[in-house]
């Protein structure tokens, strides 16, 4: 696949990777610990933090595909270009290897924690059900015609997919709460900077290329940043703007003595 053309251009592209990848991966670990600390996942949707679980595996599979297969490089060539670098850098691999453990912990204190009355939806039950038999039946389709590079943009699209749909479940119960108690701030801050970093990365590959073809040679990348940002703004403003912390405090003390009321 293609090389740099220009030393500056490549120094910041590493530089600005790595740091989506130490923003976007300390960013598990507010949540982790303020659980921790709290014993409970009250204020935490759950799932929220299913679908996010279901999304970085597939992530997962994607990025770790085109970074290290040949064949699929060699698919992703012919598509688009002989010519085009890799979109997948070497810290997304390390992003989402990290993403799955994490985020399997998360769900991990989910069900040792204090939930409250919280279950999981039947809405992320048939959604996590979905995306298991697309997954198996496009493996299968893939297996006897080797259209790996088919398979994986497939696991793409559907993890841009849950990125969207994940966020929606905790920004409403915020809403319905009228408090972000239980939901880490710290992990919304550090995942909007991972955002943006990851945005300008891609952007510093189109420079050095002169072509736009790894945004939509990777448009999953692009998605996920560009929702990130977006509802990180929404938390933000729910935290600082509609519910400020000073009123959080009182309402959830109510919240967790209501459910355990009802226990």
């Amino acid at each position: 696949m293609a090389s740099w053309h220009s030393v500056p251009i490549h120094v910041a592209y590493e530089v600005l990777g790595w740091s989506a990848f130490f923003s976007w991966s300390i960013s598990f670990y507010p949540q982790v610990i303020l659980n921790y600390r709290r014993k409970s996942v009250v204020g935490l949707n759950i799932d929220y933090a299913v679908l996010d679980m279901v999304k970085e595996i597939l992530y997962m599979i994607y990025s770790a595909s085109l970074y290290y297969s040949p064949a699929v490089q060699k698919q992703y060539g012919n598509k688009y270009g002989q010519t085009q670098m890799n979109p997948v850098a070497l810290n997304d691999i390390a992003f989402a290897a990290h993403a799955v453990l994490l985020s399997s912990f998360l769900v991990y204190q989910i069900s040792i924690y204090d939930r409250g009355n919280q279950k999981l939806s039947k809405m992320a039950i048939g959604l996590t059900t979905i995306v298991f038999l697309t997954s198996t039946v496009c493996v299968c389709i893939s297996l006897s015609h080797h259209h790996w590079l088919w398979l994986i943009s497939i696991f793409n699209v559907i993890q841009v997919a849950l990125t969207i749909i994940k966020y929606i479940p905790q920004a409403a119960m915020n809403f319905m709460r009228k408090s972000t108690e239980g939901w880490s701030i710290g992990l919304v801050l550090l995942d909007f900077f991972g955002g943006v970093t990851n945005f300008l990365q891609m952007i510093m590959q189109s420079v050095d290329q002169g072509s736009w073809k790894n945004f939509y040679g990777n448009i999953g990348k692009l998605l996920v940043a560009v929702v990130s940002i977006l509802f990180d703004i929404i938390f933000i403003c729910q935290h600082y703007c509609l519910y400020p912390p000073k009123d959080n405090k009182s309402k959830d003390q109510q919240l967790s003595e209501n459910a355990k009321n009802e226990v």
